[in-house]
């Protein structure tokens, strides 16, 4: 082949094959953006791990960023299909394609959609020669994949296509690449005189868009050498790659370095020696299989002629056997002739014209009545239309509708209602009277509606009309399965009837019609039987038995095949329709009738049982007296206690100590104090009879009684427990855990406990008592993963507040990683418990904002709960707090230290760092960069544990409790049960 000359070197371009899709087509890089490839593979690699799953549906326009699944690295992608939960792409950096799953793609920012350094390319006036999956099309792929993938071509571009695609002549070295897949037959020529490339200044658009082959829709890993997708890092690329990129002749990002390469690969001969290799190759592995195909073609010819000779013989034997047969039916026919000839008579008087085809006519008429009969029979069972005919009447002429009483009762209950918040919102003592007066008589207004509605509700069939109401849908859902709930009106049910009238009718006179042809035909054949009866009396002329047999057989077949051809108890599309409709109409009144005697179900059990307690109430005046009882006995045994103290620190101050009095003198006391307890205890229980009144129908106790003091006990959500005090426990102090604040260990009602006491003022003792309150709230909503308060009281001699809670023995978090540390597994199981107590806390819009090592506590090494924080700080305060740091990770999150408010975003960073000095408790990377996050590279964790670290120590889009108990590392425990 001659050498290009100097102007046509000048016209052509230098790529670098990346993806074959067959044997005409490729994608390939200009190797002028080389660079540019490796700044997207790096930009890719930093910005998709931590970038937003694609959440919504796709656009085949936009840009995403998707994990191959060769290397696990990203690329860029177009979304060219979605399969449920899965989406076929195209990597347009390279052109190859596969399926991926939703969790390994990503949105990508502006800066990152720009055009594909890959194109796709197609050998210009060429065409396949196969079919796809043709063993022709997989060799020619295979062909052109050996020759020059991963390889530099020069390619003198022709023209383009509508879809993108352009048309080329690619040249390797002075080979023409395309002459040599033509050699081997796997395209063929779509244009006379391709050989004779037009001058690329003659360049069209589209001219050939109809002949363009479908592109490869299969994965690139069908075949074991087909060209993977190339990795995000250069050090990973295909040795042919390597070779190239770090050879002395390295293509720059210039036009005119890359124009001496095209210059230096038209010198080399090495692709003729290539190509004659591969010529080889082919030639003998297409002679191989033509001689296969050649024998098994043989084969088959000899056993199709050992058929065709059988085939023959039994022909001929089957065809002597028919000549017998015929001769035998000749001789036959002859002598029944000549039998018959005798018998013949021809009396005109009493010959009736009853031949053979009449016989046949009656048989086959007999046969059509008996399937009459039958289907007649079968019609009478429950049918779809029958069905539904009988339960529209049932269900429209049987309801029960809402009585009349119900609107007065309704009434009553709202002016009830109106004088109930009245009286809850008063706070003046001197208009209660009033008031109390004015509720107890909308009470009794109320209470006689009571009767009237719960009299006229007993004596309503509710549970019988349920059941019907039941047992007629369970029926018409076996009939008809889920009905049509498009274009259905108020009118489908006066469709019905109509459309099942005219039905009934059109049948009518059908059978009619049908009983009227054959009791004519039954009364013929009576005058028949009494023609040819000797003894019958009355006679019968033969034109009676003769005269008009013909047209009645003809008629009474023509009614009884319309009749079999009725079909009575089939529907068309159209009677579905109508029926379906009809159908999802009565299932509608059904469902509003079954929600209006569920609602009447419930306003008598709740009347009744309003009535009930009214009734235990209205002939007595609400008093708190069994509290004040209470009260008292509780300040006696305090006053008991101080003084049985005080005896015994006498003795025990006494120059002769008298043992036996001092332990008699302890016993005592224990029987004193359990006593308190006990008396405190039944204190709470009538505090919670006294609440659930005044948030009842007595609002009127909390003013009634104001040395109760029932308003603290409410605002504390029950904590509050004013008869308690410090000096009152036999407390032991926890020096080793009281650095920050006193610490004491004591028994509590048999169940052993811990106070805290924190140095309170009024404004902090208001604070305090809130958050206590709504973080217990918060815990009996969950209370297996936060830990529960147990009491909150505040001391009398000094200004302490104190906060009970369990005493757990070295359980906290880092007490166990001090002397037994958590295995992985257990890990899981504790961190899971954790995370679902701040999902509680979270929901009840509680930010902890001081969660750390101290304050969360293990139980039994499988259950983890969060603990409590300081209830006299603002969430700012506990942010900050020196005790957000384990080991050398800080948990304080980075918007916190830009002075933003604690969230319970900042609550997940510091879950977070936890879980990371866990995984890594000798981790001491760099904290101290611009985003304050640790840095997790070099870590050697498990993947499903440095992904779900990667989504919490993160800036931004950090993931919330919820979203954290879906990961794939805590799905994983589930799994593990």
């Amino acid at each position: 082949m001659e050498q290009f000359r100097e102007a046509d070197l000048q016209t052509m371009e230098l790529v670098l094959v990346t993806h074959v899709v067959d044997a005409i087509t490729f994608w390939a890089q200009n190797v002028t953006e080389d660079k540019a490839c490796e700044n997207m593979d790096t930009l890719l690699s930093d910005k998709c791990p931590t970038a937003q799953r694609l959440k919504s549906k796709p656009s085949p326009h936009k840009v995403y960023g998707a994990c191959y699944s060769g290397d696990r690295c990203w690329y860029r992608c177009k979304v060219q299909k979605q399969i449920d939960d899965s989406f076929h792409v195209t990597y347009i950096d390279y052109g190859n394609e596969e399926v991926v799953d939703r969790s390994d793609l990503v949105e990508l920012p502006e800066d990152l959609q720009s055009t594909a350094l890959a194109q796709r390319y197609k050998f210009w006036g060429f065409s396949l020669a196969s079919d796809q999956g043709s063993p022709q099309y997989s060799q020619g792929k295979s062909f052109l994949q050996n020759l020059i993938y991963g390889k530099k071509l020069r390619v003198n571009v022709m023209s383009d296509c509508f879809d993108g695609t352009i048309l080329v002549k690619a040249f390797q070295g002075n080979l023409d690449i395309g002459e040599e897949v033509l050699k081997f037959k796997f395209a063929i020529v779509t244009i006379p005189g391709n050989i004779e490339s037009p001058s690329p200044s003659n360049k069209q658009t589209g001219l050939w868009l109809s002949r363009i082959p479908q592109g490869d829709s299969e994965n690139t890993g069908s075949l074991g050498y087909m060209p993977k997708l190339r990795p995000v890092f250069s050090n990973q690329k295909p040795e042919v790659i390597k070779e190239q990129s770090t050879s002395k002749t390295l293509m720059a990002s210039s036009v005119p370095e890359a124009e001496r390469e095209l210059v230096k690969e038209s010198q080399q001969p090495n692709a003729e020696k290539v190509i004659v290799q591969l010529c080889s190759q082919v030639t003998e592995q297409m002679l191989h299989e033509a001689e296969l195909k050649l024998q098994r073609a043989r084969e088959e010819v000899e056993e199709k002629m050992k058929e065709i000779n059988k085939l023959e013989k039994e022909k001929s034997d089957l065809q002597n056997q028919a000549d017998n047969l015929e001769q035998q039916l000749k001789e036959a026919r002859l002598e029944l002739q000549k039998a018959l000839e005798p018998c013949l008579r021809k009396d005109e008087c009493v010959e009736v014209n009853m031949k053979l085809p009449e016989c046949t006519r009656f048989s086959q008429l007999a046969k059509k009545v008996e399937v009459v009969r039958r289907n007649r029979d079968s019609g009478k069972g429950t049918t779809a239309e029958e069905c539904l005919s009988e339960s529209i009447p049932v269900v429209l002429n049987n309801r029960i509708v809402m009585p009349l009483i119900s609107e007065t009762l309704e009434l009553a209950w709202e002016d009830y209602r109106q004088q109930l918040k009245q009286l809850k919102e008063c706070e003046s003592k001197g208009e209660l009277e009033d008031l109390v007066s004015r509720r107890n008589q909308a009470r009794s207004v109320l209470l006689t509606a009571i009767d009237d509605f719960l009299e006229i509700v007993a004596s309503l069939p509710i549970t019988e009309r349920m059941n019907t109401l039941k047992n007629i849908r369970s029926s018409l859902m076996a009939v008809f399965g889920s009905v049509a709930t498009n274009d259905v009106q108020d009118q489908s049910l006066e469709d019905f009837g109509e459309w099942k009238t005219r039905r009934q009718q059109n049948f009518k006179t059908v059978r009619e019609a049908t009983d009227k042809a054959l009791c004519a035909l039954s009364d013929w054949a009576e005058c028949t039987s009494k023609f040819f009866c000797s003894t019958e009396k009355t006679p019968v002329s033969l034109e009676a038995v003769r005269a008009g047999v013909d047209e009645l057989l003809e008629q009474t077949e023509s009614v009884v095949s319309e009749e079999l051809n009725t079909k009575f108890f089939e529907q068309n599309v159209e009677d579905m329709k109508i029926m379906s409709t009809a159908c999802y109409m009565v299932m509608k009144h059904i469902q509003k009738e079954e929600h209006l005697l569920c609602n009447l179900t419930k306003m008598y059990d709740d009347n009744k049982k309003f009535k009930e307690d009214m009734v235990q109430w209205q002939n007595s005046s609400q008093k708190a007296d069994e509290l004040f009882h209470v009260k008292k006995c509780i300040k006696s045994l305090r006053s008991q206690l101080r003084w049985k103290l005080v005896e015994v620190g006498c003795l025990e101050e006494a120059d002769d100590l008298d043992l036996p009095e001092i332990l008699r003198k302890k016993e005592e006391i224990a029987e004193t104090r359990n006593a308190l307890f006990e008396q405190i205890q039944r204190e709470r229980e009538q505090y919670v009879k006294l609440s659930e009144l005044v948030k009842g129908n007595f609002p009127e106790l909390r003013l009634l009684y104001p040395e109760a003091d029932i308003d603290n006990y409410l605002l504390s959500e029950g904590l509050l427990i004013k008869s308690l005090d410090r000096d009152i426990f036999d407390a032991e102090p926890m020096r080793e855990l009281s650095g920050r604040r006193p610490l004491v260990c004591t028994e509590f009602q048999h169940q052993k406990v811990v106070l805290k006491g924190y140095s309170v003022d009024e404004e902090s003792e208001v604070r305090m008592i809130k958050q206590a309150a709504q973080y217990h709230k918060a815990q009996n909503q969950h209370p297996s993963f936060a830990m529960p308060l147990l009491g909150l009281f505040f001391g009398k001699s000094d200004p302490l507040a104190y906060i009970m809670v369990p005493y757990y023995s070295s359980s906290s978090l880092k007490a166990v990683q001090k002397h037994t540390p958590l295995t992985p597994p257990e890990i899981g199981k504790v961190m899971r418990g954790v995370l679902r107590g701040l999902q509680c806390l979270h929901e009840s819009c509680i930010t902890h904002a001081s969660l750390n090592a101290n304050n969360m506590f293990v139980l039994n090494r499988e259950q983890g709960i969060v603990g409590d924080f300081d209830f006299t700080k603002t969430p700012e305060q506990r942010a900050v707090d020196c005790g957000m740091v384990t080991g050398s990770i800080s948990l304080v999150a980075p918007e916190l230290k830009q002075s933003k408010p604690p969230s319970p975003a900042s609550d997940m960073y510091a879950f977070g760092g936890l879980m990371l000095w866990l995984y890594a408790p000798d981790w001491t990377g760099d904290t101290d960069n611009e985003q304050h996050c640790p840095r997790l590279s070099g870590l050697l964790l498990d993947v499903k544990v440095q992904t779900l670290l990667s989504k919490l120590l993160v800036c931004s889009g950090r993931l919330s409790a919820v979203e954290a108990l879906d990961d794939d590392y805590f799905l994983s425990l589930e799994n593990l049960k």
